[in-house]
């Protein structure tokens, strides 16, 4: 009998995940890096957007010490995190056709801007018609899912469509269908999920690589620094105001 625990089980699937993206997604990480650091440089503004949990690997890189000044969060109301009563609210209106129109002609997004959508199933009306609307407004688009799900599950959108197939990019988190690594006899689900791990680690990977794109080109990237640490405060003062035009989470 093993002697290896459930969180051993799960610990050592994480580990596997995040290296198999180290391995099999280095080009795309390193491409989309490359975008961002793009658009940095050109002018552009960096957004991410994700619904439910796909949210949190959104939020991780937004106001982030060590991360780039210049990435906004695109919200949807109710689908920003649990939070929303009732919480099913949430998976509900991401299967609504024409919401990603609406939401796309009230934010600030333009023709120049990178857009990063994350969807674990990619399956959904939501990010699905946000990146095809992106793209028609001349944004760019990053996708971050699961590409296994195109070939295991049915598209929720009217064009049968996936997130995967509109994107400029895509970063696949080879998550498997279902998003559990672990199965006990005992227990009648699988449990224990690793996308939000993987995916924030995905997009991590992706603005260290933009940030070092941009110091490479002679150009300091727009990092914030901790608030925590003594003249954290001061320098992110002075990035904020020299983006302000930039940044939206600030007004």
């Amino acid at each position: 009998m093993s002697d290896r625990t459930p969180a051993d089980r799960f610990l050592d699937a994480a580990i596997g995940l995040l290296r198999r993206i180290r391995d099999e997604e280095a080009g795309s990480v390193a491409a989309a890096g490359t975008l961002l650091a793009d658009t940095v440089e050109g002018g552009g503004r960096l957004f991410a957007f994700g619904a439910g949990h796909s949210s949190l690997a959104a939020q991780d890189v937004v106001y982030r010490a060590g991360g780039l000044a210049l990435m906004n969060l695109l919200t949807v109301p109710g689908m920003v995190g649990v939070d929303v009563m009732p919480a099913t609210l949430g998976s509900a209106l991401e299967r609504v056709d024409g919401l990603a129109g609406v939401v796309l002609e009230a934010s600030p997004l333009r023709a120049g801007d990178t857009l990063v959508i994350i969807s674990l199933s990619g399956r959904n009306a939501l990010p699905v018609e946000m990146a095809m609307k992106a793209r028609e407004l001349g944004v760019k688009v990053i996708g971050v899912t699961s590409v296994a799900y195109a070939a295991q599950t049915t598209s929720r959108h009217s064009s049968g469509t996936y997130l995967k197939d509109h994107c400029d990019l895509v970063l696949d988190s080879g998550i498997a269908v279902g998003d559990a690594e672990l199965t006990l006899d005992s227990v009648p689900a699988p449990f224990a999920p690793a996308s939000t791990v993987v995916t924030a680690a995905l997009l991590q990977a992706v603005v260290a690589t933009a940030a070092a794109t941009l110091a490479d080109r002679g150009v300091e990237p727009p990092l914030l620094r901790s608030g925590n640490v003594d003249g954290g405060h001061e320098w992110n003062a002075r990035i904020l105001q020299q983006y302000g035009d930039r940044i939206f989470y600030q007004h």
